[in-house]
């Protein structure tokens, strides 16, 4: 069955979550603070490893969930172009962000 415009969409939306979900477990594993939707203010302010963490397995989850949607195949060169695309685009947004929490 040949994909549908929605599939691709779904392909850039589980890359935005999946690349999200990178940041937070990485600090969320370290024992580092990071900013999370649930801190004060939300996004700028610290929260703690455990909420980074969760939060990271909550992207992952959303991020697999939206994968499988997808009907995502490597072999689908337009979809992994789409793929690649929302890692891209998350990664380049994502560190624009946070560029001022990193140390000096």
């Amino acid at each position: 069955m040949k994909n549908r415009w929605y599939h691709y969409v779904a392909a850039f939306a589980a890359a935005l979550f999946l690349s999200n979900t990178i940041p937070h477990f990485v600090k969320g594993i370290c024992g580092d603070s990071f900013p999370s939707p649930f801190a004060d203010p939300p996004g700028k302010g610290l929260s703690d490893p455990l909420t980074n963490m969760m939060w990271a397995l909550c992207n992952l989850v959303a991020g697999y969930i939206l994968l499988r949607l997808s009907r995502f195949s490597w072999r689908d060169t337009a979809m992994a172009i789409v793929f690649f695309l929302g890692m891209a685009f998350t990664g380049i947004m994502l560190s624009i962000h946070f560029a001022d929490k990193a140390p000096m």
